[in-house]
C-alpha cells in the first residue's frame, strides 16, 4: 500500500496536468484533507486552490477611465477531491468538493 505522502503527490500532480483543460491558473494551490476509504482500497485527497472571479461592473467603473480604475479581480476558494488506488497510487476520481 503506499503512503499518505504518494497519495497526495499523485493526486497534486494529477491537477497540475489538468490546469489548462480548466480554464485558468490555479492560485495557491493546498493541501487541505485526507482520508482512507474504510476497506482501506482508496486515499481520498481534497486540495484546494484560488481561482479569479471578476466581480460584476459597478456604475462607477463605467463612469471612471480604466486607466484610473483598475478592474479589480477577486479571488474564490475552490476544491478537488480525488480518489487514488492505495495500491497503484493512480488517480481514479477527481470530484467538485463542496464545502
Amino acid at each position: 500500500m503506499i503512503d499518505v505522502k504518494t497519495a497526495v503527490n499523485a493526486a497534486h500532480e494529477y491537477i497540475k496536468s489538468m490546469q489548462d483543460m480548466m480554464g485558468s491558473s490555479l492560485g495557491d494551490l493546498r493541501f487541505e484533507e485526507v482520508e482512507l476509504s474504510e476497506d482501506k482500497s482508496f486515499w481520498l485527497i481534497t486540495l484546494g486552490f484560488d481561482i479569479p472571479k471578476k466581480p460584476p461592473k459597478s456604475r462607477l467603473e463605467e463612469l471612471i477611465p480604466i486607466s484610473i480604475a483598475p478592474t479589480l479581480v477577486l479571488y474564490e476558494r475552490e476544491y478537488k477531491l480525488f480518489k487514488v488506488n492505495s495500491q497503484t497510487g493512480e488517480v481514479e476520481a477527481m470530484k467538485i468538493r463542496q464545502v
